[in-house]
């Protein structure tokens, strides 16, 4: 398959779907208007909710939701082949991702910003409101902590990449502070990335390894134990500088960052495609891994596996608290809504499209493995041979992409030492963003949850401590900060179950409303099937294992799960009988 082609194909495809099945849910199902008023105007607080103009939103939302998602999950999911990860990005982006996030972002839009969560409880039910929360808590609570030991994990993998994730801050501040007095946002802008790629060139000058400080030495008597206390610092300063920006209004740092982020990424799509275009690789990887499926071979089962592998290119449920927790509350008016919902979603599909270009058509064109160069689908079989190689950490999970896309930059002219630079600081940047607005959303669902009356809890800086505390006794239960991999096993999973979860509201609330709920209730019940599916493997193999913490999560999430899902289906019953 040539590679050019296909990205022809699926660009055209996503701008189509926007153009046809995006417009038709903005005019014919959602009847948007921009008379509605939104809760950014409503309730215009200078903080969290501010109007804000598309462009700026779009940047917010894209860098929240995409996170490592469009990059780990395909890199991994190839492993079938390229093809089933492809049509599963592709047709999942369209009609699973794009209308899950739109939908929950023009609900909560006409339910003044209400969270998903505490949208639960106006749609089926008080009650269900809390069970909602307490998943969406439960999963926020393990993505910053999980995502603070992989940003601190990158920090030591990438020593370069620290200066420029750094000084991202005091340049995104200053171009917020410039475009909030009027000044030229495409100019300020330029100007902003032109910085950002400088920091690049003197991080690659300057690496920052606090591992090779004297003193820290004297505390460690081996690497294993230096790598712990390096990953508790960094954990410690991320926890300090989210505590910081989740409390900050959002036009101070979180915009101005989340937009220069995105002009980040767009710059890295241009050259990825131009590099294929010069290169113009066949994607020498099997369409159909046939290894994958031999008996013996320890890669899983297709389905479910690869519909919760591979997440955020497709259809995340952490996209609906991201679009009813903080993009709402920004919405200037409800026909942006599409460009950011809509539009983002499809932008990740894309994104995790060139991803699986990268990882099959980029790799490719070789690599040196110990002084023999691996070529075409040797190189593909060297990392993708088995479910254990893929398996052995960050590192070994994005090396395809990382290779292929230094592959596809140095055709044009690019150096292999800045691109690896380059992709770094990309990877973290992303990783960082979800980790801040995790804490911002987490912070703003804890306020919904403890209501208003308890105000002591509901000051914004008394539950973002909250959060934080949670999140840090998870992280710090083991060594070198890796709590989190003690509940990482039931991310994938609950991820998916809050999608199909939130399907769920969407097309209860759509069937009250009389309008086209099928459209909702079929990805609803496909993605929740693979999720209970998912769940249900999981929890044989902890029962097996006598994991009795994991045992217990699980069945407590079901139980809240099984709960929903009644009120839902009381819901729709009730209404058909009125």
């Amino acid at each position: 398959m040539n590679a050019i082609l296909l990205i022809i194909l699926v660009f055209a495809g996503y701008i189509i779907a926007y153009k046809t099945y995006g417009r038709y849910l903005s005019k014919k199902i959602f009847k948007v208007s921009d008379r509605n008023i939104v809760p950014s105007h409503e309730f215009q607080d200078g903080i969290d909710y501010v109007p804000t103009d598309k462009s700026i939103i779009f940047g917010h939302h894209f860098t929240t939701i995409a996170g490592l998602g469009p990059i780990i999950g395909p890199a991994i999911g190839i492993i079938w082949g390229w093809l089933p990860a492809l049509m599963w990005v592709f047709f999942g982006s369209i009609f699973m991702g794009a209308v899950h996030d739109y939908a929950t972002l023009i609900i909560s839009a006409r339910n003044k910003g209400k969270t998903i969560g505490e949208l639960t409880g106006n749609v089926l039910n008080p009650g269900s409101r809390i069970a909602f929360q307490l998943i969406m808590q439960v999963l926020l609570t393990i993505v910053l902590s999980v995502f603070a030991l992989i940003v601190s994990t990158l920090f030591v993998l990438y020593p370069e990449s620290v200066i420029p994730i750094w000084l991202q801050i005091p340049i995104a501040i200053l171009l917020g502070r410039i475009i909030k007095r009027g000044g030229n946002k495409i100019v300020y802008s330029i100007i902003a990335i032109i910085l950002m790629y400088v920091t690049i060139y003197i991080g690659m000058l300057f690496p920052i390894n606090i591992a090779e400080l004297p003193f820290l030495s004297r505390f460690a008597g081996n690497q294993t134990q230096l790598f712990n206390i390096v990953a508790i610092i960094w954990c410690l300063i991320l926890f300090i500088y989210v505590s910081i920006a989740s409390v900050l209004p959002v036009g101070v740092l979180l915009q101005p960052r989340d937009f220069i982020n995105s002009l980040q990424l767009f710059i890295a799509i241009v050259v990825i495609v131009l590099g294929v275009f010069v290169a113009n690789p066949i994607i020498s990887a099997p369409a159909i891994n046939s290894l994958a499926f031999e008996p013996g071979n320890d890669v899983p089962a297709i389905a479910p596996v690869l519909f919760i592998i591979i997440a955020c290119g497709a259809i995340s449920g952490f996209h609906s608290i991201a679009s009813s927790g903080t993009t709402v509350k920004q919405l200037d008016k409800e026909s942006d809504g599409l460009f950011i919902g809509f539009g983002s979603m499809l932008t990740e599909g894309f994104l995790a499209v060139l991803v699986i270009i990268c990882a099959t058509a980029g790799l490719g064109l070789g690599f040196d493995f110990n002084g023999e160069i691996l070529k075409g689908s040797d190189a593909f079989y060297h990392y993708y041979s088995s479910w254990s190689a893929t398996q052995g950490g960050i590192s070994n999970n994005i090396q395809s992409f990382v290779i292929g896309t230094t592959n596809l930059l140095a055709v044009i002219g690019i150096p292999r030492e800045f691109s690896a630079v380059m992709i770094a600081v990309f990877i973290v940047s992303f990783a960082n963003t979800t980790l801040d607005s995790a804490a911002r959303i987490q912070r703003l669902s804890m306020q919904e949850l403890v209501g208003e009356k308890r105000k002591f809890l509901n000051n914004r800086y008394i539950s973002t401590i909250i959060v934080i505390l949670l999140a840090g006794i998870i992280t710090f239960l083991k060594p070198g900060g890796a709590g989190a991999k003690i509940l990482w096993p039931l991310f994938g999973s609950m991820n998916q179950l809050l999608a199909a979860l939130g399907l769920a509201v969407v097309t209860v609330y759509m069937h009250q409303k009389g309008k086209k709920y099928i459209l909702f209730l079929v990805p609803m019940l496909f993605i929740l099937i693979m999720t209970l599916w998912s769940m249900g493997i999981n929890l044989f193999r902890s029962i097996q294992k006598a994991d009795y913490v994991l045992i217990t999560i699980s069945f407590v999430i079901l139980a809240l799960t099984g709960w929903l899902l009644f009120s839902g289906l009381k819901t729709i019953i009730r209404n058909r009988i009125t």
